[in-house]
């Protein structure tokens, strides 16, 4: 994951000098912003791969004698399937319709979004999964 943080992290320091380039020329409050946001992005995503490609070591794409058949094995566990994305963006939608229908739907949205977003998070610390034999 070093050399994908390394290309985030340079598109990061690319982004911040066309931003103050374009700061400088075209004084556009909008662009400008746009390209730090574009720039902060970059480096986030950056640092995200540097700091999990440093905690989790080095993987077999990574090496230059690597084989295809050193990538075989378990990834890492990932939910099979989760009802929570539905009931996330069910009332994402709540929340949306309040600006529309009164401000008291926005709280009510925003409630359950916080709630069914939680529960995605945690989902299997409540519900651990089953170890298939």
């Amino acid at each position: 994951m070093r050399v994908e943080g390394y290309v985030f992290s340079i598109f990061g320091v690319f982004a911040v000098i066309v931003d103050v380039i374009y700061w400088i020329y075209s004084k556009d409050p909008t662009g400008t912003a746009a390209l730090a946001l574009t720039a902060g992005m970059g480096f986030l995503v950056g640092f995200y791969l540097l700091f999990t490609g440093k905690r989790i070591g080095m993987r077999p794409s990574d090496l230059a004698d690597a084989e295809v058949a050193d990538g075989a094995g378990e990834l890492g566990h990932f939910t099979p399937g989760s009802y929570y994305p539905f009931f996330i963006a069910a009332s994402a939608t709540v929340l949306v319709s309040g600006f529309i229908f009164g401000i008291w739907l926005c709280f009510i949205g925003g409630l359950m979004t916080v709630f069914f977003a939680t529960c995605l998070v945690f989902e299997n610390f409540i519900h651990p999964p089953v170890p298939e034999d």
